[in-house]
């Protein structure tokens, strides 16, 4: 008896414990419904104290990125930015130029798909927390951004800034980020709401899908950014969505987004993308910005508006909900109590680090035959550094991304500052940039593959000379970059002759590629032994990369995308579904698209969705589920024990993927549904653990407009791409 009473002792600390923080999570909770309901007492009265034309001036922008206060009721003017991946330079108020600051240089981060090709959502939390303290020291309350679209087609202009072609693997990323960055009193502004898949005719097309592909592919992003991230403001895309633009889309807007999703933030239009004044009205938009008419009182939602409300068309209540939105917005930026909000800071050497973390974590070790990387600097005398990426800076391109950056380091310069004192380094052009941006056409890409023999010569030489080889290639951002998709997949200025031709002079050669999108490899794979991937990498680019080939850091990051061999693996080209037919697209591979698409028509890729080498290797085992039949309200709690089986410090992604052999309607071969970046030691052992809801594992089922969990047996794979799957446990739904 004497034994039980400490036990019981410890279980009333422990039943004491549990009331206390139960009675304080109620107690916080309380709190913030009563400031919430505060918050929304003095919402309507500022409301009920505006003039019809002072609402309407809410609605939209009075300038480029600015939209106009209300001084006498104390509401400030609300000034927006782009983007994703840095705060965008100081644009002029009434036009496109740059205003010529010399105070808006910025931290530039690697974008979209770089960051989720580190698969760490701690990063993408350390991304956002950055870009929120630069926006704030800028005075900024709303950055444009994440992008979040799915990536559909290798050719698409804005994959690079998007993050990947699952949805799962973006709403993890996407909803860190946003946590983040909303936590130093700024606004994200998830982008584009939806199916903003192409950019060629993207201010035209009608987008057809499935409500299947719809709600399982193209919508969980958005919704777990606003579900789960809390996104304060959206920004609807160009495109039209099933006949209406998305702007102005009943079923999208109120239907989805608001009454399904229970947004009761800021919906507005992207630059010029609205069309009208009472039907944008009634279907749920908030702010119109961007278009090109110079008198801002003629936009829709300008004086266009106070109209049709005077007659009756629009009601006023429908008015002061979108008044009521912006101004909750604000609430929630602390624009109201700028004594306590966050003030920012700019170009810390933390924001720095931050910057190369990204890059480091997301390069790509895509091939390395016979172990040539990483290079031992300390044992070769010369290295020969070949190709016109290894000098060009891609911070400040690609439009509405493009970034003033404090700095930004190329491969040549870090690798001069490296190891320029021990080792002869042999520098040739190797290519020459051949493409002319324009803005809206990808007619500027036209004869980019003529061979430049006199510069390829120069570098069959200083290979001939080098103990080394390093061909820095891939694209820029007259093929990655917004309002254009690029014509093909194919590496432009003849780089593939250039490697031929480097390789036979020196069989040591390594090809590091530059890009935010696929590109042909097949006919390089063969050639070289090692290719890395390393990204666009924001502005400390060239000494993430100089690392990782120096072996100072071990590469880490999986593909976000699948590689195809050509162009017509990848279902939207081979279904004849890009770039549509008579602005219309239809989305006929349904739900089967990236790795859906390849895995479930067994297709082999060049590299498979998920996949990366390492400097070391890791071994997983002894993968469970702590049962085998589960109700279709629990949660698979899965584990697995991984170890680091070679010499060196390094991270493994382990992804678990899972599969319904028997369903009543086709499933894809198998589904992301977990993942984690584990980082080990040499010999260290860690023991995993990952969850699944059961719902998770749902089909959209059409016939009864929900989603569908069929009883039955299920397959958890789990892998380190999803062509490598190296465990499975069956279990069953009851």
């Amino acid at each position: 008896m004497n034994i039980l009473i400490p036990k019981l002792k410890r279980i009333k600390r422990t039943c004491s414990c549990v009331l206390f923080f139960a009675l304080a999570a109620g107690m916080a909770n309380a709190q913030q419904s009563l400031n919430n309901s505060d918050q929304e007492q003095k919402i309507r009265s500022l409301v009920s104290q505006m003039s019809l034309q002072e609402k309407v001036s809410l609605l939209h922008a009075n300038s480029k990125f600015y939209v106009s206060g209300i001084k006498r009721l104390g509401i400030p003017e609300w000034a927006l930015s782009d983007g994703p991946h840095g705060v965008r330079a100081e644009i002029n108020r009434h036009d496109w130029g740059y205003s010529g600051w010399t105070t808006d240089s910025a931290t530039c981060f690697p974008p979209g798909t770089t960051l989720a090709a580190t698969w760490n959502p701690e990063l993408a939390f350390k991304q956002g927390l950055v870009l929120g303290e630069e926006a704030r020291f800028r005075k900024k309350d709303v950055l444009l951004g994440p992008g979040i679209n799915i990536i559909r087609s290798p050719l698409c202009g804005r994959n690079f800034e998007y993050m990947s072609e699952d949805p799962f693997l973006i709403s993890k990323m996407a909803v860190s980020y946003i946590k983040a960055l909303q936590s130093k009193d700024v606004a994200v502004s998830v982008k584009h709401w939806i199916a903003n898949n192409q950019e060629t005719h993207r201010d035209s097309i009608d987008v057809e899908v499935s409500e299947r592909a719809f709600r399982e592919i193209y919508l969980p992003g958005f919704k777990a950014a606003v579900t789960e991230g809390g996104a304060y403001t959206v920004m609807a895309a160009y495109n039209k969505f099933r006949g209406d633009w998305c702007s102005e889309n009943e079923y999208l807007n109120r239907q989805i987004l608001r009454k399904e999703f229970g947004f009761k933030g800021v919906l507005m239009t992207d630059w010029s993308a609205a069309h009208t004044t009472v039907k944008a009205a009634l279907s749920g938009l908030d702010l119109e910005m961007g278009t090109d008419i110079k008198d801002y009182n003629e936009w829709y939602f300008a004086n266009p508006l106070i109209k049709p409300v005077e007659e009756g068309k629009v009601p006023l209540s429908v008015v002061d909900e979108k008044v009521a939105n912006v101004l909750r917005v604000m609430f929630k930026t602390k624009m109201f109590d700028e004594s306590n909000r966050e003030k920012g800071k700019m170009n810390t050497p933390e924001h720095q680090k931050a910057a190369y973390n990204s890059a480091a974590e997301a390069a790509v070790l895509l091939q390395n035959k016979g172990n040539i990387l990483p290079v031992n600097f300390n044992k070769i005398k010369s290295i020969a550094i070949i190709g016109d990426n290894a000098t060009r800076k891609h911070c400040g391109a690609g439009l509405s991304s493009e970034i003033k950056a404090l700095y930004e380091i190329t491969p040549l310069q870090a690798i001069k500052q490296k190891f320029g004192a021990t080792v002869k380094i042999n520098f040739a052009q190797g290519y020459q940039k051949q493409s002319v941006f324009k803005e809206g056409s990808n007619a500027g890409q036209a004869n980019s593959d003529k061979v430049n023999w006199e510069l390829i010569q120069e570098a069959v030489k200083v290979a001939r000379e080098s103990d080394v080889v390093l061909i820095f290639g891939g694209l820029n951002h007259d093929f990655d970059t917004e309002s254009f998709d690029k014509q093909n997949m194919d590496l432009p200025y003849g780089q593939e002759v250039l490697i031929r031709e480097v390789a036979k002079a020196n069989p040591n050669t390594v090809v590091v590629m530059i890009a935010g999108s696929p590109v042909k490899l097949a006919g390089i794979v063969n050639r070289v032994p090692a290719i890395l991937w390393s990204w666009y990498g924001g502005m400390e680019a060239g000494n993430a990369v100089a690392d990782i080939l120096s072996g100072k850091v071990n590469p880490s990051g999986k593909l976000p995308f699948t590689m195809p061999v050509t162009l017509d693996q990848s279902p939207a080209h081979a279904l004849g579904n890009f770039p549509g037919r008579g602005m219309k697209v239809n989305y006929e591979e349904d739900i089967l698209v990236g790795y859906r698409w390849f895995d479930t028509k067994k297709i082999q890729p060049q590299f498979p969705f998920g996949y990366g080498l390492s400097y070391t290797g890791f071994e997983l085992s002894n993968f469970s589920t702590d049962k085998k039949d589960y109700e279709k309200d629990d949660t698979i709690h899965a584990k697995l024990v991984i170890k680091n089986t070679g010499t060196r410090y390094g991270a493994e992604v382990v992804q678990l993927y899972v599969s319904d052999p028997v369903c009543s309607v086709l499933r894809a071969e198998k589904e992301l549904k977990g993942f984690k970046k584990i980082f080990l030691k040499p010999g260290e052992t860690k023991t995993v653990e990952m969850q699944v809801k059961i719902a998770d594992l749902a089909f959209y089922d059409e016939a009864k407009k929900g989603w569908n969990t069929e009883a039955g047996e299920f397959i958890l794979q789990l892998g380190n791409s999803s062509r490598n799957i190296s465990k499975t446990v069956k279990i069953l739904v009851k």
